[in-house]
């Protein structure tokens, strides 16, 4: 507010100065013209008291009482010199205002010849007027003085007039200027301001409309020009917000390199493929910021053919290694002036996972089939051949038969199972488990196996936990992980079972000190058909299926499963299960 009032205050001063201006120069001159009328009339008086000295004393009657009661109805004091420096009329006491020391200088002035011949004041109120008169053979100087008192009061008048008419002026002058502020100045300023705060990047800002004229003009157009800005902006932010969230949410990553090979866009599939943020790729020269050969190569050839092209890279990325399906293209502007180039990453690696494990799964289940199928036959034909007539050898021959026709039964049979929990229509049958109990009908079953080899089980679980799941399945899981433990555990050996509750979850941990797994194995065993030892889990009766299924009926309880293995230290398996089970 303080700078809104800077200029009428700057109007209102400049205005003063002047009119005070105006005014001292005017009462200048209107006391300097009574001064001169003073003067004048001072002299005609004069000259009258000198005629009127002169013709009085012809008659003689001039007595001091007369020139006294003279001066006193003029109003005026009579003082007359002669040459020889003697006082021959003095009046002078009749007038108050003329003190007695300023007479005597005026006298001893007289006397010496050195009082000026012509009209003067003694002070602000008492003029007087010299004059050279021979009375009765007298000659001298005849002083004549007379006190204006109303050129005080015409001075105080004419300051007066000044001041009251400086408060008009003011008064107008600030009712002009404030209404030409008010319409013109105040609207220009608010205008201003707005496009300034327009400028800036505040499109919210607006001026008040109701004024009149250009000014009321100019600010009608400003805020529509403020409106359409502030829809242009909301426009562009909202197709920059829709672009970004497809951009981010297409599922392929993305690059886009300009004309010159700095990267302006990755979207966020790309980050989270090949890591880093952002800041680590905007602005950079692609071939610095992106640390494959490959893909230099790719955008070199679309720089140099100017045409779309698609190529598969498998990249090492951190630790894995990652297969890519990757397609650029040109950018050219509406003027077909090139822009740059855009490239999109599909990652494939989950396609070629499924294509290889395609393959594993028909060469793992023909070579499964093939071992018990051949064994059969052979057997069979050699029976044929005469064999059965030798009892003995028929009776070896049928059971190595009857023994590979349940191998195949079981592979079947667990490629079924397989099947049925990898569809997506899976169900569970979900009921309350007390896990206790289901370990211990479990117990009997492993015992008998283990006395086979002298392993002792220990399974003294006290801990009580209840969960959700089906009690099937999970028998299913912990009978397979039981039975490998003892299958893989030599003679005289220990298998562990332990319970632990955690809250929300429940984890059940099976231990053996058998021969234990590779490092570099672990990864694999949940794979279809995945063996170790394949020579020892062939022997063992195993299809190589088990913990695949174990894998997906513990995913599908909402759990996991972990492996912790030493060769020939022994392996624990850890199942963590939620309590409650959820819908989805």
């Amino acid at each position: 507010m303080k700078i809104n009032k800077r200029p009428l205050l700057t109007y209102m001063i400049v205005v003063i100065i002047v009119m005070v201006g105006l005014g001292i120069l005017l009462a200048q001159l209107t006391r300097s013209y009574f001064i001169d009328v003073f003067e004048e009339r001072i002299s005609v008086q004069s000259e009258y008291v000198a005629s009127y000295l002169k013709e009085f004393s012809e008659d003689g009657q001039l007595t001091a009482n007369s020139l006294n009661d003279f001066s006193k109805q003029l109003n005026t004091g009579i003082l007359l010199v002669s040459n020889q420096g003697e006082v021959i009329i003095d009046t002078v006491e009749t007038l108050p205002t003329i003190q007695k020391d300023e007479k005597e200088t005026i006298i001893a002035n007289i006397q010496l010849n050195q009082f000026p011949m012509n009209a003067g004041r003694l002070g602000e109120t008492v003029f007087y007027y010299p004059l050279q008169m021979n009375l009765e053979g007298i000659t001298g100087t005849l002083v004549v003085f007379s006190p204006v008192q109303s050129l005080l009061d015409i001075t105080k008048n004419i300051w007066l007039l000044i001041g009251f008419t400086l408060l008009l002026g003011i008064i107008a002058i600030f009712l002009v200027v404030f209404n030409v502020f008010s319409k013109y100045i105040r609207p220009i300023r608010a205008a201003s301001k707005a496009a300034t705060e327009l400028a800036e990047g505040n499109y919210n800002a607006r001026t008040y409309e109701g004024h009149f004229g250009e000014a009321g003009q100019l600010s009608r157009s400003i805020n529509v020009l403020a409106r359409n800005l502030q829809d242009m902006m909301s426009t562009k932010g909202m197709q920059e917000t829709q672009l970004e969230a497809v951009i981010n949410n297409m599922g392929n990553g993305l690059i886009l390199i300009d004309e010159k090979g700095y990267i302006l866009i990755v979207n966020k599939a790309f980050l989270e493929s090949f890591g880093g943020i952002k800041k680590e790729y905007i602005g950079y020269l692609y071939h610095d910021a992106i640390p494959y050969p490959a893909i230099h190569e790719t955008v070199q050839t679309i720089y140099m053919f100017e045409e779309t092209i698609s190529e598969k890279f498998a990249l090492p990325v951190h630790i894995d290694r990652r297969h890519f399906e990757v397609t650029g293209a040109p950018i050219f502007s509406s003027n077909n002036k090139w822009k740059g180039i855009v490239l999109v990453f599909h990652d494939i690696t989950e396609m070629k996972k499924l294509e290889q494990m395609r393959k594993d799964f028909v060469a793992n289940v023909s070579h499964e089939l093939k071992t018990p199928i051949t064994s059969i036959r052979g057997f069979s034909e050699t029976l044929l051949d005469g064999a059965m007539k030798d009892e003995a050898m028929m009776e070896q021959f049928m059971r190595i038969i009857l023994k590979e026709s349940g191998r195949l039964q079981s592979l079947i049979e667990d490629l079924l199972e397989l099947s049925r929990v990898e569809r997506d229509d899976f169900k569970l049958l979900v009921e309350e488990i007390e896990l206790q109990n289901l370990l211990g009908e479990l117990f009997p079953i492993i015992e008998h196996q283990a006395a086979q080899k002298s392993i002792r089980l220990d399974m003294s679980i006290d801990e009580k936990a209840t969960i959700q799941g089906d009690v099937s399945r999970l028998k299913q899981v912990f009978l397979n992980l039981l039975t490998n433990a003892v299958n893989y555990t030599g003679e005289a050996g220990l298998v562990q079972v332990s319970l632990q509750n955690h809250g929300e979850s429940v984890s059940i941990s099976i231990k053996d000190n058998g021969v234990g797994i590779p490092e570099e194995e672990i990864s694999r065993i949940f794979e279809r058909f995945y063996r170790v030892d394949k020579a020892r889990s062939r022997n063992s009766g195993g299809t190589g299926l088990g913990l695949a299924i174990v894998k997906h009926i513990v995913e599908a309880h909402q759990g996991s499963i972990k492996v912790e293995s030493e060769v020939n230290e022994g392996t624990t398996f850890e199942i963590i299960l939620p309590k409650k089970f959820t819908n989805h």
